[in-house]
């Protein structure tokens, strides 16, 4: 079989093994995806959508606005090669050597060093986290204190400790966003998010 085949027979499955859900088309569309990302059948029940985060994050794309993650993982599965047709590119922080150097410094992780650092950037595009949940809370700190206004965040984090309680704090936001409940998460899911996206804007 050939790579679209294995992916259209994937998607079949998935939504013929998944059934009756209550996304609308937009929507099953990213969570979909991440099923096939993960072949994780419990993200029916735990994904949550701000309802203007799909808009947001297809303007976004289609005015090339910038996507920055929290992780490498993530910024090298994203469909760079499709973005780059609106113009945008993607950005990771994490191995500038001013990060480590003020994460040293002032005792904190790498990961969230890098939202501030990203502060300028962030204006109007995406922030993808799919690692961090350092990350995330200091990105909801700085929106929730009026000093950066990015047009989506996708907020992914993955693990045990403040993974799910990130989640929580965002999703208590009125703010365009992507998210799950619980301590799922990962780099790879979140860029499965990204990617859907971008097949959306394409199709727009």
């Amino acid at each position: 079989m050939k790579p679209a085949e294995i992916e259209s027979t994937s998607f079949a499955i998935i939504d013929r093994e998944v059934g009756h859900h209550d996304f609308n088309g937009l929507q099953w569309a990213i969570v979909r995806r991440m099923i096939h990302t993960t072949a994780d059948f419990e993200f029916k029940e735990l994904v949550r959508f701000h309802p203007g985060a799909i808009a947001a994050g297809i303007k976004a794309i289609r005015n090339g606005k910038m996507i920055i993650t929290d992780t490498n993982m993530a910024r090298v599965g994203i469909r760079t090669k499709e973005l780059a047709q609106f113009g945008g590119t993607v950005k990771c922080y994490m191995n500038d050597p001013l990060i480590h150097e003020k994460s040293k410094s002032n005792g904190t992780t790498r990961a969230k060093v890098a939202v501030d650092m990203a502060a300028d950037d962030m204006e109007g595009g995406i922030y993808v986290v799919g690692n961090a949940p350092t990350a995330l809370l200091r990105l909801i700190e700085l929106i929730n204190e009026g000093k950066v206004r990015p047009a989506l965040i996708i907020g992914l984090p993955v693990g045990f400790v403040n993974a799910a309680e990130s989640k929580a704090a965002l999703l208590e936001m009125d703010y365009p966003y992507i998210s799950n409940i619980g301590r799922k998460g990962g780099s790879n899911l979140a860029a499965s998010v990204v990617n859907a996206l971008i097949l959306l804007a394409k199709e727009k």
